[in-house]
């Protein structure tokens, strides 16, 4: 039980490590916008993410959004996982993104989805 109680604390420790050092969390780039139409706590939220500000609340992973290589997680078979997108917006790569903001975001290659999407896949 000993040898138990080590290892979970090893890999508590671990995750709290990879969470501390802000890992996986992209901000956006200069080709991303907001619709008009998104609440005003969400258009506050998404300018404190495109300045590279910290934002307190809830993030979503967001399809479509990131330039090439600079994904948080998910680029298709093949790939691992942060920084493995090969084309910018890619469908299948996610960012994540102020909780209730990818709904808005519009992209050069079109809107952003909370699922996967079907363009620029690798």
């Amino acid at each position: 039980m000993k040898k138990s109680s080590i290892q979970t604390a090893l890999m508590t420790g671990a995750a709290m490590a990879s969470l501390a050092s802000g890992a996986a969390v992209a901000s956006g780039n200069d080709h991303l916008s907001l619709e008009d139409s998104a609440p005003q706590n969400v258009q506050q939220k998404f300018n404190q993410w495109m300045n590279g500000d910290q934002v307190d609340g809830r993030m979503e992973r967001c399809y479509g959004v990131a330039l090439a290589g600079e994904n948080d997680c998910r680029a298709g078979a093949g790939t691992s996982c942060e920084g493995t997108s090969t084309i910018d917006f890619q469908g299948n790569a996610w960012t994540y993104t102020p909780k209730g903001s990818c709904e808005y975001i519009t992209t050069p290659e079109g809107e952003a989805a909370l699922k996967p999407l079907d363009r620029n896949t690798a």
